[in-house]
């Protein structure tokens, strides 16, 4: 299999497991409508990216590197996650989801969002770690090249968006089509969800230190 197909099947593999960022970019959808959700998308995918072009470059190296600080991350990202599933509970209460259309609420600012989905996906240790096991446990040859490698990332962040940019369309069809009723109720759930994976989190690095 060639370098940029294999890129694909990477970016698949990261992009599609239902996780707190596919259920942040669906909500930004059905808050803010397409153009903002497409933008969530977009930040989460140009992490995907990025450490796609880490991992076909510096590969186990980069992750012995990330290895002293991947503890102290999965903390920080459990906590951002509960913040922001908290948050979204409280500030939900003041406003209704078609409010934001307008752009009256700054969590509505497209490049806002894009910036804080890019944040938010790189500080998730696992990104990178996923890709180098990937690159090693399929032995994938020819990566030996910057031609190689530059297909390889492009494949791995083509595959990334498109399937960012689906739940964006998701979420912006919910935005249009669902009455207010449904959308709140779906902008709750995504929020408690976000929220539960974040105490997910935090358990699970409890347990592995006893």
């Amino acid at each position: 299999m060639n370098p940029f197909s294999e890129g694909l099947l990477a970016g698949y593999g990261i992009a599609i497991p239902v996780g707190a960022i596919a259920v942040l970019i669906i909500q930004a959808g059905i808050r803010c409508g397409f153009r903002t959700g497409l933008m969530a998308g977009a930040g989460a995918a140009t992490a995907d990216f990025l450490y796609a072009v880490l991992a076909a470059v510096a590969g186990t190296a980069l992750v012995r590197l990330l290895e002293p600080v991947a503890m102290p991350l999965r903390v920080v990202s459990a906590g951002v996650l509960i913040g922001l599933g908290v948050w979204g509970l409280r500030s939900f209460q003041k406003k209704e989801p078609k409010d934001a259309e307008d752009g009256r609420g700054n969590e509505c600012r497209p490049l806002r969002v894009y910036g804080q989905f890019l944040a938010l996906t790189l500080i998730n240790p696992m990104t990178i770690i996923y890709f180098v096991a990937y690159i090693i446990g399929r032995n994938i040859g020819g990566l030996d090249s910057w031609g190689a490698v530059g297909w390889f990332v492009a494949g791995a962040g083509l595959s990334s968006l498109s399937w960012q940019s689906f739940l964006a369309v998701v979420g912006s069809v919910a935005h249009k089509s669902l009455p207010p009723g449904f959308q709140r109720g779906a902008v709750v759930l995504g929020n408690l969800i976000v929220l539960g994976l974040g105490v997910g989190i935090l358990v699970n690095l409890v347990i592995k230190q006893w």
